[in-house]
């Protein structure tokens, strides 16, 4: 970069680049970010639709109802579980997490619901098990889709009766506890391919919560592109207080299939490689993750494809989803797990009308009542 070029100060005080000649600062104090507030630790950003999110979150936090959280990996569900334990009247009590994708099969049962000393080979003493640790608190199970579908209905009458017995005990135990659990699998899909059972998900879903991509709140990268300097630079000792404009609008542009994990990483690769106080970000990351696009030899990746098939016929429908002439029928799905994979991907009303200069005729835009155009 020349010496001209725009930069983004990280520990100042107002919100425009600023060159050479200005010292102006990119972040705007005199606005709040949702970190800010109490029970939001950790979740940075202060984009309409991630105050929607919290405030729906603000909202079920005061009952004992479940929560089912639906996003991509990488967004960000674990603090938004957090944060629902943390307004909650149980945040006195312990939250308890458990993943169900990086427990072995044979091994969640117990570390769900416990087991008796000599249940099984290798039982040499009682395990307690995470369902009871988080007796009056709230437990969170992460990754709920990757349940096996045969632990499912002690799972389903943990939750409907709020009792459950150890692994190898016939006496019943009571247990008071909140589930929040999360996901990044379309359970409707999975239930009609009969991998998940369809009461214990009408049972998790009592109150869904979607978690966007980060990809849907481009306004909190900069916010969170200056965080993660701050944590890595913390770390490792070091100085960076400036980000070249032409680097922090490529990391706004950029679509993040990993999310807010992704971004963190790559922040703190750029940060391992800055030698002095501006973060630098190599011509090939940016080339590479910027504007894959661009190279016009590659292949189309699966999700490119089902996202370009999916776009052509919502525009062939004029958007319409449901009934037998809309997108859902077309494609083969029900109306919900059409919203669905379009959340995913990332399919919004907006996206047509940034690839067309006009909006067709009599096109029907979004409305909050969505009940049959997107």
């Amino acid at each position: 970069m020349g010496l001209n070029s725009l930069t983004y100060p990280l520990h100042h005080e107002d919100a425009r680049p600023r060159t050479n000649r200005e010292s102006t600062p990119y972040i705007d104090r005199t606005e709040e970010t949702v970190s800010s507030g109490a029970g939001f630790e950790g979740i940075i950003g202060k984009s309409s639709v991630l105050r929607r999110l919290l405030q729906m979150a603000r909202t079920v936090a005061g009952g004992d109802s479940t929560v089912l959280l639906l996003g991509e990996t990488g967004t960000g569900k674990e603090l938004i579980a957090r944060a629902i334990h943390a307004l909650s009247p149980r945040n006195t009590r312990p939250f308890v997490k458990l993943n169900c994708a990086a427990i072995p099969t044979g091994l969640l049962e117990s570390e769900l619901f416990g087991h008796e000393r000599g249940s099984f080979t290798g039982a040499i003493a009682q395990k307690i098990g995470r369902l009871e640790v988080a007796h009056q608190g709230t437990l969170f199970l992460d990754e709920i889709g990757d349940i096996p579908l045969e632990l499912q209905p002690k799972l389903l009458r943990a939750l409907q009766e709020r009792e459950f017995e150890r692994l190898g005990s016939t006496r019943s135990q009571k247990v008071d506890v909140r589930i929040v659990a999360a996901t990044h699998r379309d359970l409707e899909g999975m239930i009609l391919e009969k991998q998940f059972r369809s009461d214990l998900y009408y049972r998790l879903n009592v109150f869904p919560i979607h978690v966007p991509a980060l990809r849907e709140r481009p306004e909190d990268i900069s916010l969170l592109v200056q965080h993660f300097v701050q944590q890595a630079t913390g770390r490792m000792r070091k100085t960076i207080d400036t980000v070249p404009s032409e680097t922090m609008e490529a990391l706004i542009h950029y679509r993040w299939p990993g999310n807010i994990r992704e971004l963190e990483n790559v922040i703190e690769r750029a940060v391992i490689l800055s030698t002095g106080p501006v973060l630098r970000l190599s011509h090939r990351d940016l080339r590479s993750r910027i504007a894959p696009s661009q190279n016009t030899d590659r292949h189309q990746t699966l999700e490119e494809v089902e996202r370009n098939h999916i776009l052509k016929t919502l525009k062939e429908t004029r958007w319409v989803l449901s009934g037998p002439s809309g997108a859902a029928a077309r494609l083969g799905l029900n109306r919900s797990t059409l919203y669905f994979r379009m959340k995913k991907l990332g399919i919004t009303r907006s996206v047509d009308s940034c690839t067309s200069p006009q909006s067709e005729p009599g096109a029907i835009h979004n409305t909050s009542t969505q009940a049959d155009r997107f």
